[in-house]
């Protein structure tokens, strides 16, 4: 058999892990500020990928290795609103003395992938290559126009790829009306017979924030009352303790009523510590779009032990249901105390 009718063989399942593996192997880190040379040669296996099954990919760079590539996929019937598929390819950064398996080994282990990336969300980037590859090999044409993006930055808040070429290349996405990403394959098994989809409708809106303390600096062994230490701790203590109330929108009652069916159960909206309770598995994940979260994550002050600090610095996550922004922030104000 010749070396091309080798390949036609290969299907999407047979290369996906392998896929998912190559991908992890690239350390695409996203650190929040101009690094990321990982997200270029991701970019560039992406691309390679797609070329190889007759796809001309183009590879955007919006700053020094922060890269995405972008391919279109013609469709049967070019009059129909195109669809876009898309991923990114960058990581939160990690620490390696954490994990069990290297994280960016892409080793398999107890029928597992293992590595940074594994779940979010380069196993879909891997996925969407494999079916996409699987289809041209076939030459399977989509019903309508399928644009493809693997983005970069999508960690630190996509400046340098979503929003990048929304702004300066939105003749990509010409046509689109619908998009496919992470998230919404997330499942919940009832019974042997019978598993449901969540399908996702918003997402929360983010603030990510940093807080800044300044006071008096000084020598650590005299009496000091404006500490920015202590000042900052009290606020950050505050906020990572305080529990925003429960919003229950009409996209979640909506979920409920159909799941309530779905169990034969009542799961009521206005008591959702006992509705939590019963639903197993994705009790986090809808616990989660019940509330406004602002977590602390990062702190940062002082240069030595015995040297009171003139400024302190905390950093937070916080997120916001869709529609409930305004209230966020005036929590934020209360809660934190004057400027």
């Amino acid at each position: 058999m010749s070396e091309t009718n080798t390949a036609r063989t290969v299907s999407g399942e047979d290369e996906v892990v392998d896929l998912c593996r190559d991908l992890i192997r690239i350390d695409t880190s996203n650190y929040g500020d101009h690094s990321g040379p990982g997200e270029r040669l991701a970019a560039e296996y992406v691309a390679e990928k797609l070329a190889e099954v007759g796809l001309e990919p183009q590879i955007f760079e919006s700053h020094k290795g922060r890269a995405s590539t972008v391919a279109r996929i013609e469709g049967e019937d070019r009059s129909r609103p195109a669809l876009l598929i898309h991923g990114h390819t960058d990581v939160v950064p990690v620490n390696a003395a954490d994990w069990t398996h290297d994280p960016f080994s892409g080793e398999i282990a107890d029928g597992c992938v293992w590595g940074r990336g594994a779940v979010d969300m380069k196993d879909m980037d891997a996925m969407t290559l494999a079916v996409i590859r699987d289809r041209m090999r076939s030459g399977r044409k989509p019903p309508r126009d399928i644009v493809l993006a693997f983005l970069a930055d999508e960690e630190a808040g996509g400046t340098y790829g979503a929003r990048y070429l929304v702004d300066k290349h939105p003749g990509l996405f010409e046509g689109v009306t619908e998009a496919i990403s992470e998230v919404g394959g997330f499942s919940f098994t009832v019974n042997e017979n019978l598993r449901l989809y969540l399908v996702e409708t918003a997402q929360k809106g983010m603030h990510w924030m940093k807080l800044t303390v300044d006071g008096t600096a000084g020598h650590g062994s005299m009496i000091h009352k404006d500490n920015a230490i202590t000042e900052l701790s009290e606020a950050v203590g505050r906020l990572g303790r305080h529990t925003f109330p429960v919003r229950v929108t009409k996209t979640l009652r909506h979920f409920l009523d159909e799941l309530s069916d779905a169990l034969g159960t009542e799961l009521d909206p206005e008591n959702m510590d006992e509705t939590l309770a019963k639903l197993g598995g994705i009790s986090k994940l809808i616990g989660a779009s019940l509330q406004n979260t602002a977590n602390p994550t990062q702190l940062g002050a002082g240069y030595k032990v015995n040297v009171i600090p003139g400024q302190a610095t905390a950093h937070v996550d916080g997120r916001f249901l869709p529609g409930y922004e305004e209230e966020f922030l005036a929590d934020l104000d209360r809660i934190l105390g004057p400027t």
